[in-house]
């Protein structure tokens, strides 16, 4: 086959029947149950992820959508979730043990990004969270 050769295939998008098993893989995907990190992080994870919070050993910050590292880890700790919440067997189990545990414990330490935060909770209560601006993270379900 010669370089020219090139010019005389087919498009693939141009295939009826690649563009119906397209649409069918994009129909079958599961709906998002958050349509963003912070909704993720509001609605779910400060309430499951519950930790005394006594800005020595264990620290966290209200405004942690702020801070680019806390904001990845959570945009994938969120993603990851949207994943494995489909496994009914060991789903759950997986997203904690290979990803919460991993990156709370890096968040909350006193040397992680938000070392110096003074927020603090009493036994049992949610993880502190203030909103950010309106728009600033919008729902993808959305753009779907």
């Amino acid at each position: 086959m010669s370089f020219g050769d090139w010019e005389n295939e087919e498009d693939p998008s141009e295939d009826p029947q690649a563009n119906t098993a397209a649409d069918d893989e994009e129909a079958a995907a599961p709906q998002l149950v958050y349509g963003s990190a912070v909704e993720f992080f509001r609605e779910y994870l400060r309430k499951v992820y519950v930790r005394r919070v006594n800005g020595q050993a264990t620290v966290w910050d209200a405004r942690w959508w702020e801070i680019d590292e806390a904001l990845v880890r959570i945009e994938s700790l969120w993603r990851a979730w949207e994943f494995l919440r489909q496994d009914a067997s060991t789903g759950t189990s997986v997203w904690f043990r290979d990803h919460v545990d991993h990156h709370m414990a890096v968040l909350m330490s006193a040397e992680g990004p938000f070392a110096g935060s003074e927020a603090k909770t009493k036994r049992g209560e949610a993880l502190p969270h203030e909103e950010p601006p309106e728009g600033l993270f919008p729902d993808v379900r959305n753009a779907e």
